[in-house]
């Protein structure tokens, strides 16, 4: 995927302008991971750190009059549904030709606690991670450069966010408990975390992205 980072397209003039993001070092010790889990005081994650491990950031504010179920896999737009005109050019221009909705919370997915608990366990993938919230809002964690300290990035509705391959990340709601996201995948999707350990040290898209993204910050 060829992305260009941190984009807002303007509903109108669809002229893109730079926004910001809200991300922040964790504490060491994680007790209740939907919580904020700040330091005290606050340590700020800006745009430029985020960009070097590879994470982008992009907006897509929803649409008055356009309408997404809470779940649907495969999911596309019907013929006489209304449309975001935005969305499908982006998915246009990075090639996503395969899109799903899921709802995350207790009353929508089964086995809650442990799906909540599999998404919380560190792993990477051996191709990009790219969620668009269009209800709720979640923290994607991802490892700072140097693999010692998590970057907690809060997601909300309206917002999107890509995970390079080969980043070791989780994912959790927050406080609120609920999100609805769509899964956007170029060609058919690969669900299969590969948690972290041996076999995700020595994976082809792990060595990639030591190469490509943290290579150059050692």
């Amino acid at each position: 995927l060829k992305l260009q980072f941190l984009y807002f397209i303007e509903p109108d003039t669809k002229k893109r302008k730079k926004m910001g993001i809200e991300a922040w070092y964790m504490k060491s010790e994680v007790e209740d991971q939907k919580a904020e889990n700040r330091l005290e005081p606050n340590e700020a994650v800006g745009v430029e750190e985020l960009e070097k491990l590879g994470v982008k950031y992009f907006a897509f504010p929803l649409k008055d009059g356009v309408v997404y179920p809470e779940a649907q896999v495969p999911w596309a737009p019907k013929e006489d549904e209304a449309k975001d005109e935005d969305l499908a050019a982006f998915r246009e221009e990075h090639g996503m030709s395969y899109a799903d909705i899921i709802t995350i919370n207790r009353e929508k997915l089964p086995d809650f606690d442990n799906k909540l608990k599999a998404f919380f366990t560190e792993h990477i993938h051996d191709d990009d991670e790219v969620r668009y919230i269009i209800g709720g809002s979640g923290y994607f964690d991802v490892r700072s450069c140097n693999d010692k300290r998590w970057i907690r990035v809060l997601c909300k509705e309206g917002q999107c966010i890509t995970l390079p391959k080969g980043i070791y990340h989780r994912f959790t709601l927050d406080s609120n408990e609920s999100a609805k996201a769509m899964r956007l995948f170029v060609g058919d999707p690969i669900w299969t975390p590969i948690n972290r350990g041996q076999e995700a040290d020595e994976h082809p898209a792990r060595k990639d992205y030591l190469t490509k993204y943290i290579a150059d910050e050692a």
